[in-house]
């Protein structure tokens, strides 16, 4: 009895599943093809699609399955038990939020996603702040909706990163700020690693774009179950582990942009195609944390990418590809060149010390946001202000600066402490991968990326969401998350670099 009712819990989730599929095509669509004419109807059918997801998710027949499977949760294996508690928990979330408001946010973050791209093209940020101010007004009510005890941004957090808090998060981001801090100023003040500007010459975009190519498939990433487009900010976006896409942008004066991109997005991307076709629709099928998730790009883009073995692996396929731009120039010089550390204005070029400089801008911004200190009238000018306390840095441009990235513009408040939570994850993981796989760094030196593939879909993907992110990193490495191996990896790494 208990398997049939199982089977009919299973299948009901595969229809939302199937609607999140439609819609986040929509999405997709929206940033790599759709027409500027068609935003309009574009987010009518978001709306829609959105509502009956929500509804199915929020309804009585949904209810009644996860009743009777609750009453006969021991005749449930281990497995099934764990879809059931992990949709209960989410049937509770979901029931919280009204229909009418997800519609209600899905033609917001439509109409903010379609005047972010036209303010980050002219360079103005009134274009985007009427909607963006919708749609923060939104944001906050959700908090309300969803509920939480000390603060509204917990609320928020909460989707991306289960039991994160903001009382947490300002101790973490306080231990991050004075430890990197320091040690970023001491790397500057021993000035330039090595010479870069033949980072800064005309490389093809098309050559660019089949290295790209090439990278993400040594990576693994497979293009039977997926794809790569131009986009005007680069992001992963899946439908199923049969076909998870990516995206990027070329630079052709900074080649490092496409292949950070490639990489980073592979990374993700790999996580989604890891997910067991079994699992589809139920918890199980469906990635941890977002923290979690951003560990897999992160160490692939970082741990592996910015690596000198894994240049020493590809330098024969990139001087060949770039021979006049690289005329003279070693794997040792391209590998110190890549890995300056420098303050800069754009969070996803930045180097691995800084790069949480810009969460750091990111969080303080949402925080304030949610609780009112800080209202999107004020938003570029604080967000100018905290680059030049936090980085140093005079922002000379709204695209450059309070635009560049498009989280805010599809409501995406809550994301971004994440990135570093990824990043500290990604360091403690692949500490870990290095002790259980005999020889990973000559494996990388020969470009042979599998056998991490492989400890990687065996550790993480293949779980989906069984363990919350901190129960994972205990189940992979023994331990909670450690800053510690973040900075013992990055003093390791940047003191060798700049000869300390």
């Amino acid at each position: 009895m208990a398997n049939e009712i199982y089977a009919q819990y299973h299948a009901y989730l595969k229809k939302i599943k199937d609607l999140n599929g439609a819609t986040a095509l929509l999405h997709w669509d929206n940033e790599v093809n759709a027409p500027k004419n068609g935003s309009a109807f574009r987010a009518q059918q978001l709306a829609t699609l959105s509502g009956i997801a929500h509804e199915l998710s929020t309804g009585s027949e949904l209810k009644e399955l996860l009743d009777a499977l609750w009453e006969k949760k021991e005749e449930l294996t281990a497995e099934q038990l764990r879809n059931v508690e992990l949709s209960r928990s989410d049937y509770a979330r979901a029931t919280k939020v009204p229909t009418e408001f997800v519609k209600n946010m899905t033609k917001a973050r439509a109409a903010s996603f379609q005047a972010w791209l036209k303010a980050r093209k002219e360079n103005d940020f009134q274009i985007f702040k009427e909607p963006l101010k919708a749609l923060i007004a939104l944001k906050r009510e959700e908090a309300e909706l969803k509920g939480y005890e000390d603060h509204p941004y917990d609320a928020l957090l909460e989707e991306y990163e289960k039991g994160a808090r903001v009382k947490d998060l300002d101790v973490l981001f306080k231990d991050v700020r004075e430890q990197l801090v320091a040690f970023a100023k001491e790397l500057r003040e021993k000035g330039q690693a090595t010479d870069s500007a033949f980072l800064s010459k005309k490389y093809d975009k098309d050559a660019q774009w089949d290295l790209g190519l090439k990278l993400l498939k040594q990576m693994g990433y497979d293009f039977d179950s997926g794809r790569q487009d131009v986009s005007a900010h680069p992001f992963t976006t899946t439908f199923s582990p049969t076909d998870v896409r990516v995206t990027t942008r070329i630079d052709e004066h900074n080649p490092m942009s496409m292949i950070g991109s490639c990489i980073h997005e592979g990374g993700h991307a790999l996580y989604e195609q890891g997910l067991l076709d079994e699992n589809y629709g139920l918890p199980l099928g469906s990635a941890d944390s977002l923290g979690i998730h951003e560990s897999q790009s992160r160490l692939w883009e970082n741990n592996v990418g910015l690596s000198q073995v894994y240049w020493e692996a590809n330098w024969s396929e990139l001087s060949s590809t770039f021979s006049e731009q690289l005329e003279g120039v070693s794997v040792e010089h391209f590998y110190k060149a890549i890995n300056q550390v420098k303050p800069n204005l754009i969070r996803i070029e930045a180097d691995e010390l800084h790069y949480h400089l810009h969460v750091l801008v990111r969080y303080e911004l949402e925080k304030g946001l949610m609780e009112g200190s800080i209202e999107v009238d004020d938003l570029e000018e604080m967000w100018n202000a905290k680059y030049k306390e936090f980085l140093g840095v005079d922002v000379p441009s709204a695209a450059k600066g309070v635009l560049q990235d498009v989280h805010w513009s599809e409501g995406l408040v809550g994301y971004f402490p994440t990135y570093s939570l990824g990043s500290f994850y990604a360091a403690q993981f692949f500490a870990k991968a290095s002790e259980e796989i005999d020889n990973l760094e000559e494996l990388i030196r020969k470009g042979e990326t599998q056998p991490l593939l492989n400890w990687l879909r065996e550790k993480i993907h293949y779980h989906g969401r069984r363990y919350n992110a901190s129960e994972l990193c205990v189940e992979i490495t023994g331990e909670p998350l450690n800053l510690s191996y973040f900075m013992d990896y990055v003093r390791a790494k940047y003191g060798a670099i700049y000869g300390l």
